[in-house]
Order: C-alpha cells, then sequence, then structure tokens
C-alpha cells in the first residue's frame, strides 16, 4: 500500500467522485428488483427468465472483479477508473433502451464488467490519497457508502418506476456517470504502470466455469433440467472447465489465483462463510420483491420502501461492529449475525398476504442488523492470519465467492419457487371436486362455483395463488436451514492473532 499523496488535487472532490462510482455500482445490485414485474411484461419474459436481469450482472462483476489488480497496474489506475465509469454509464444507458429480454442480458452483462473495478479501485484510491492516520475514517466513508446503494436502491428504484417509467432505473445513472467521469479527469492522478504478465488460460477457465454453471441454473426449469441435452452439455462444460482451472492453478508458475491463498485455515472457511452470506444477501430480496407486488398487491413504490429499512438495519449494525470488533472476538458477532439472519428467515416461513407492513419492516430490520453483524467480522477474521503479499488477490476472490453465492442463491430460490408451485398445485387441485362438501355449498351466483366455466377458472386462479404462497414458505424455510448450518463454520474460525487489523481490511468489498 502507497504512502498517502500530500499533492492530492482537490481532495474532497476526489472522495465524491470515488463515493459516486461506488454508490452507482452497489446501487444497481438492488435498485432493477422491485421494477422486475414490469420488465416482465415489457421484455415478455416469464418469471425465472426475468431474474437473469440479477443474475447477468452479478455473474459478469464476480468474474471480472479478481482482475482489477492486474488491470490497475498494466495500465494505470486513472484510465482504469475513467474507463470503468464511462463504460458502466454507456451500458446503463443501453440497458435502459432495451427492446428484448436477450438485449437487456447483454447490456446487463456489459454493466457488469465494467462495474467490477469500481468497488475495489475506490477502496484503493481513497487508501492512497489519505495519510495512514486517517485510513480508519476513509474506510468508514467508504463502507457506509457500499452500504447507501443496497438501502437506496429499492426505494429510488420505486419511486422512478412508479413515477416515470421501469427504464429510468437506468438511465439514472447516465447524468452521475458523466459528471463522475468528468471529474475524475480534473482530479484523479495516474499511478505508474507495470508491465505484467498476464495468465489468460486460468482467467478463462475459472470464466466458462462460473458462466456455464449460471446458465445451467438458470436454463434447467424452461428445459427439463438433465432431460435436456443442453444442461448436460453446460453441466459437463462447467466441471471441465474447473478441472483445468484447478490443475493450471496448482501447476503454473504464476497462476490467476495464488494456491498459497488456500493454505491458510481461516481464509478457507471465511470464504465459505462469506458464500452463505451471498445467498442470504440477495436470494431473500428477489423473493420478497414478487410476493409484495404479486400476492399482496403493494404498488412498486410501497414495496420499495417496505424493503430500506434492512438497509437501515445493516448500516447500523456495522457501525456497532465498527467500534466494538477490537474489544470483542469478532465470532461473537458472527453467530449474532447468523442468529438474527436465521431468526427473520424463519419467521418468513410464516407469511401470508394477510402480513401487517409493520411485520414486514421489523421483519427487515432484523435481517438487516444480521447481515451488518456478518459483513466486518467476517472480512477481519478471514484476512487476519494472511501474509500481507496476498490480501489483494484474497479480497478478489473473498468478492468473487460472494458475488457468486448471491447469483447461484437467486437462481436456485426461483427455480424452487417454480417447483414448488407446481407440485402445490397438483396436490391442492386434488381437492377441488364437487364432492367436496366445502366447494357444494356454495350458491349458485358464488365466484367459485364450479358449475360454471368463470367459476372454474376463478377457483384455479385461488389455488394458483395458495400454492405460491406455499412455495415461498418452502423457500424462505430453504434460507433459514441453510443459514443454521452455515454456523458451526464459525466454531472452525481461529481467533485473529492481530486484534488491530487494518480497517482496509476490516471492511467488505
Amino acid at each position: 500500500m502507497s504512502a498517502a499523496d500530500p499533492q492530492v488535487p482537490n481532495r474532497g472532490l476526489l472522495t465524491i467522485c470515488v463515493m459516486a462510482a461506488t454508490i452507482m455500482q452497489a446501487l444497481d445490485t438492488t435498485i432493477a428488483n422491485v421494477a422486475l414485474p414490469y420488465m416482465q411484461g415489457s421484455l415478455s419474459a416469464t418469471q425465472d427468465q426475468i431474474t437473469w436481469v440479477l443474475t447477468s450482472y452479478i455473474v459478469a462483476a464476480a468474474i471480472f472483479m479478481p482482475t482489477t489488480g492486474f488491470l490497475a497496474a498494466r495500465f494505470g489506475r486513472k484510465k482504469l477508473l475513467i474507463t470503468a465509469v464511462a463504460g458502466f454509464t454507456i451500458a446503463s444507458g443501453l440497458c435502459g433502451a432495451a427492446q428484448t429480454l436477450g438485449q437487456m442480458v447483454i447490456f446487463r452483462l456489459l454493466q457488469g464488467v465494467f462495474g467490477a473495478a469500481l468497488v475495489p479501485m475506490s477502496q484503493a484510491i481513497l487508501l492512497d490519497s489519505y495519510p495512514r492516520e486517517k485510513h480508519g475514517s476513509a474506510m468508514a466513508l467508504w463502507g457506509v457508502g457500499v452500504m447507501v446503494g443496497p438501502i437506496l436502491g429499492p426505494m429510488l428504484g420505486g419511486w422512478l418506476t412508479e413515477y416515470y417509467n421501469w427504464r429510468w432505473v437506468f438511465y439514472i445513472n447516465v447524468p452521475i456517470g458523466v459528471a463522475v467521469v468528468f471529474g475524475l479527469m480534473a482530479v484523479l492522478t495516474e499511478s505508474k504502470v507495470q508491465q505484467m504478465r498476464f495468465d489468460w488460460f486460468g482467467f478463462a477457465t475459472l470464466s466458462i466455469a462460473v458462466g456455464a454453471l449460471q446458465m445451467m441454473l438458470d436454463r434447467g426449469q424452461l428445459v427439463d433440467w438433465f432431460g435436456s441435452t443442453e444442461i448436460i452439455f453446460e453441466a459437463a462444460l462447467a466441471a471441465l472447465a474447473l478441472y483445468l482451472f484447478l490443475v493450471h492453478m496448482a501447476t503454473a508458475e504464476k497462476p490467476f489465483i495464488d494456491p498459497h491463498l488456500f493454505t491458510d485455515h481461516n481464509f478457507r472457511v471465511g470464504i465459505m462463510l462469506i458464500f452463505v452470506v451471498g445467498v442470504i444477501l440477495l436470494a431473500s430480496v428477489a423473493l420478497l420483491t414478487p410476493y409484495l407486488q404479486t400476492l399482496m398487491g403493494y404498488p412498486v413504490l410501497t414495496a420499495g420502501l417496505i424493503l430500506g429499512p434492512r438497509g437501515i438495519g445493516t448500516m447500523v449494525a456495522m457501525m456497532i461492529v465498527g467500534r466494538l470488533i477490537g474489544r470483542i472476538d469478532p465470532r461473537i458477532f458472527l453467530l449474532i449475525g447468523l442468529g438474527l439472519s436465521s431468526l427473520s428467515l424463519y419467521e418468513m416461513t410464516m407469511f401470508t398476504p394477510d402480513v401487517s407492513s409493520g411485520t414486514l419492516l421489523i421483519n427487515g430490520i432484523v435481517q438487516g442488523t444480521g447481515l451488518g453483524f456478518l459483513f466486518t467480522p467476517l472480512s477481519t477474521v478471514t484476512f487476519a492470519t494472511l501474509p500481507a503479499h496476498l490480501r489483494t488477490q484474497a479480497t478478489g476472490l473473498f468478492s468473487l465467492l460472494r458475488n457468486l453465492g448471491s447469483s447461484i442463491g437467486v437462481s436456485v430460490v426461483i427455480f424452487m419457487l417454480a417447483r414448488n408451485t407446481q407440485i402445490m398445485h397438483a396436490e391442492l387441485v386434488h381437492n377441488a371436486s364437487p364432492l367436496n362438501p366445502a366447494l357444494r355449498i356454495f350458491p349458485a351466483d358464488q365466484i367459485w362455483n364450479l358449475k360454471t366455466l368463470a367459476g372454474r377458472a376463478a377457483l384455479n386462479m385461488e389455488i394458483t395463488r395458495q400454492a405460491e404462497i406455499i412455495a415461498y414458505m418452502n423457500d424462505y424455510k430453504l434460507l433459514a436451514i441453510l443459514t443454521l448450518a452455515a454456523a458451526p463454520l464459525v466454531l472452525l474460525l481461529g481467533k485473529p492473532q492481530d486484534r488491530t487489523v487494518d480497517p482496509a481490511h476490516a471492511v467488505v468489498e
């Protein structure tokens, strides 16, 4: 880590610019959630297809985030950051103008590719721009900025969709991005460029493995899983690419990911835990958003406001942890975080469309608080025993596992939702018979009168609705079990030897 440059021109403006870039990237992980039902209609997509809008962005960012260090060293941080912001801005405009689902997925992939560098680069630039004695406050500011995006995302997305159009969820980035580009051109200084060799084979095999796995998860429900040649091919391709990546990593002189990372026990356990955190982070939101809008009939703006307190709980918990982590074993915070997260998910297994908005708000705060107790302590413990020269690469892999967990989690819960809805519908429909006394009591003008075509159609709609409610309950139960199952991993973590960890590594990327 370089010393702070005393000649940084207008450090305040530089801080604003890099924080705006960070917030843009973080914002786009959640801002599209509340607008998904509207996109689904405009783009003629099914419920499981429209989740590609979320997963394509997350996967692209996950794949390219580990390349940030190499690109910054090879081309210079100023060129890299300006190119990333400009590319992200253009891709945002293209997303807003997309006319088909295919176009939207491609443009979201571009957003993820360019957005991958924004968060780690903003952290590095702030550290280089402030003297060491101010690194703690700089990272606290950066950490709050990272959380502002997810907090504002659902509320801002709901407001834009309600009063303008879902396309403004993406267009909002354009004026901000243009301003950031000009600001960075004026105040950001260029770093030294180094001649480095990039491990293209390692990067390619890892990218193919992640991409093929995601395609398999996204497409499986549509093409009958392993009854389809496509799914078999994608599964085989993912397995082969992963095998080649692991062999190459173990034998190459300078592989894309240094295998020495995995000799550290805390790091091995930490990346497993952050994968679970990634699943909880976005999968629960991906389920709750359509639940609020389709089953509970909430307007898009109200749905966004209901999701907002979740992020507030996360921010408050992070501030508490930041003050106490030097005096309390971080593993205690991790157990508290997993406990609160599993408690909130268990409560969600009892949700029905009649649940009150107050209950939803309290549940969101509890869940957000649980996540806040997980991020910073997990980063602290994961990197505490790693050699300093491996930490930059470790943070990239840490972020990769978090994003991959989010992407896979969203795909799996949406698949389980569709599958369980079909199963429960088939079970419930057995009771929809004229022989059922509960249905024979309805008079001729009753909406569920089985003697009329309209009555049978109305009954089928109600059965589908009830099946969806049960399917959502089962998904929340699955997430609650996964959260509890991760708790024993915390006990495998070693106590950090150095409790005064550099704040740069105590904040999640």
